[in-house]
């Protein structure tokens, strides 16, 4: 199926239209070149006149334009050697046509092929377009968790410096320039996206980060997660609540910047959507056919119908909607997961995954494969 624009079909049918002065001419179509899905080109009828209620035709093999008729002509729109699409032309008489319709149809064929080549080229800029500004979006979205983390660490260090101490004026500043980051930030998404909407709840855009955030290959767990692990016990120090790190890191090499990144958005959530003073922890196993991580909270189990609408791109928890945020943590967190061959997915309650945990909460579990690199003691 060819997706053409509105402006695109509208351009298409002024120009077959001028065709309505001809008395020669009975009917005009206008095909697109298009590959099936076993790679054969064919040509798909997307415009014709005169517009008399009729359907389309089907597609038809592109060898149709070399197949003779008396009454029925095809004029190929091409782009030097590549073949854009055709024009099909019925006329009311056989024989050959008028040197002035000749000419009339050579240059309308010449105008359909420069239209062809500007749709298609306003349809890569579109792509190129979407694709960049759902990376700016992520970019965005990601640049958070830092950011907070800047600003859990200066809150805290404000608490340790004495009310006239001489390095208070310095922190005070640190976090005057946080808060100017952070609106910069704010900005940014303003611009990405100027009325926040729900997604639709399948896209087709993809969610993965830029391939620059990944970590090297076979970097040890520990190294990334460690000052994320440092991040969450000052915030959750900073909310006065509990917080249960690892007893030790699975044993597992990869791309730990990617497994960082997906901590650290469910990280991020656990903080901010769970209630006051709830628990929150990582726990991580080694299992037989690989590793486990899950981030936990102690707080309300999710409600029943949210568990996978919350890992759609766009969409949010009821718990999360008068909350800012763009909706697409848990989608990137999964696509990051599946792209490491493993997954992403909910446990209620956390003490399903080791009975140490809480017996009610909610625990996001990340299952990751072997990876067949040679493995170092992981850090606690």
């Amino acid at each position: 199926m060819i997706q053409a624009s509105d402006r695109f079909l509208a351009l298409l049918s002024h120009q077959l239209a001028q065709a309505a002065d001809c008395p020669e001419v009975r009917s005009l179509v206008v095909y697109l070149a298009h590959a099936n899905d076993q790679g054969a080109p064919s040509l798909v009828p997307v415009a014709r006149w005169p517009v008399d209620g009729r359907a389309l035709e089907a597609s038809v093999g592109a060898g149709s334009l070399r197949v003779p008729s008396e009454a029925r002509r095809w004029l190929p729109l091409r782009d030097g050697p590549a073949l854009l699409g055709a024009l099909q032309v019925e006329t009311v008489a056989v024989g050959p046509w008028s040197e002035p319709l000749r000419q009339r149809l050579q240059a309308m064929a010449l105008c359909l092929a420069d239209a062809v080549l500007l749709e298609r080229e306003g349809e890569r800029l579109r792509r190129r377009l979407d694709l960049q500004d759902q990376q700016l979006k992520l970019l965005v979205h990601q640049l958070r968790n830092p950011l907070t983390a800047l600003r859990t660490f200066g809150q805290l260090l404000l608490r340790r410096i004495d009310k006239d101490g001489d390095n208070r004026s310095l922190v005070e500043g640190l976090l005057a320039e946080e808060r100017q980051l952070q609106r910069y930030v704010d900005a940014i998404h303003a611009i990405t996206d100027p009325e926040p909407r729900i997604a639709p709840a399948v896209e087709a855009q993809p969610l993965l980060l830029p391939p620059l955030l990944s970590g090297p290959a076979g970097q040890p767990l520990a190294e990334p997660l460690t000052p994320l692990l440092q991040r969450a016990a000052a915030t959750a120090a900073l909310q006065g609540r509990p917080w249960q790190a690892p007893a030790c890191l699975p044993d597992w090499r990869g791309d730990s910047g990617a497994v960082a990144e997906i901590l650290a958005n469910l990280l991020e959530n656990a903080f901010r959507y769970s209630p006051v003073g709830v628990a929150v922890g990582l726990h991580g196993a080694n299992e037989p056919g690989g590793v486990e991580l899950a981030v936990w909270d102690g707080g309300p189990a999710i409600d029943s119908q949210e568990r996978e609408l919350i890992f759609l791109k766009g969409q949010r928890g009821s718990r999360g909607r008068d909350r800012p945020g763009s909706g697409i943590g848990l989608a990137l967190a999964r696509d990051l997961a599946r792209s490491l061959g493993g997954d992403l997915g909910l446990v209620i309650p956390p003490a399903a995954l080791d009975p140490s945990l809480p017996p009610q909460g909610n625990a996001f579990l990340l299952r990751l494969p072997l990876s067949p690199l040679p493995t170092a003691p992981a850090a606690p």
